[in-house]
């Protein structure tokens, strides 16, 4: 194996709205030696176009993004770019949102608060085409995912309205309630009888499995 000092440097698109905090990831990777910023981003829409202009190997995305979520360009990034790897890096550790990264085709999921050494070596093995999750969070998102070990119904079940589809939507790309609710304009207690309305209508009882439903749905379109 050649010495990393001659193989070709990670083409690394860096995605975060906060612009000190690219700089400063910036200089960590060019410091590094191993890796070529090829550009950054600030928004969703960005991100998108950049990593389809500048072929990145990995891109370095962010949950939560000024015009939406990290998640749906991390979907769009992989549907249309499927050797392009995709490495979260957040300080939002919701057991939910891990997950929806995973089944919107990520690769990594870590917590903004691991050390730089770690973060250099988690972007050279999902380059690799390895796949890594933060120690605190995968124990959890796994006891989820076998708690999912029942599939979604492939029986036929009652249409979902065109807004609880939007809900749904919104509920696979990790977000919360709240969230939820300021997005469509809706209220906290709205969106939760949404949801208890898509659980009956899919025969399931956890937000996670009708993010499953949700993806599986998508990927037949």
């Amino acid at each position: 194996m050649k010495p990393q000092s001659e193989t070709k440097p990670i083409r690394l698109l860096l995605v975060d709205d906060h612009e000190v905090l690219r700089i400063g990831l910036r200089t960590l990777f060019t410091e590094a030696g191993a890796f070529h910023v090829v550009g950054e981003a600030g928004t969703m829409a960005d991100a998108v176009r950049e990593a389809a202009k500048l072929k990145p190997q990995v891109v370095l995305m962010d949950v939560r993004l000024p015009d939406g979520s990290g998640i749906e360009a991390c979907r769009t990034i992989r549907a249309h770019h499927r050797d392009t790897r995709v490495l979260f890096l957040t300080s939002f550790a919701d057991d939910d949102a891990v997950l929806a990264t995973i089944l919107a085709g990520a690769d990594g999921f870590l917590l903004k608060e691991v050390s730089s050494k770690q973060l250099i070596q988690a972007v050279m093995t999902v380059a690799s085409g390895r796949s890594i999750l933060d120690s605190a969070v995968t124990q959890r998102v796994l006891a989820k995912v076998r708690s999912m070990s029942t599939p979604a119904p492939q029986h036929k079940h009652d249409p979902l309205s065109p807004q609880e589809e939007r809900v749904l939507a919104l509920v696979a790309e990790g977000k919360t309630n709240k969230e939820i609710a300021l997005t469509l304009n809706l209220s906290d207690k709205t969106v939760g009888h949404y949801l208890e309305n898509i659980f009956q209508k899919l025969q399931v009882t956890r937000r996670a499995q009708a993010a499953v439903f949700f993806t599986q749905q998508q990927s037949k379109q």
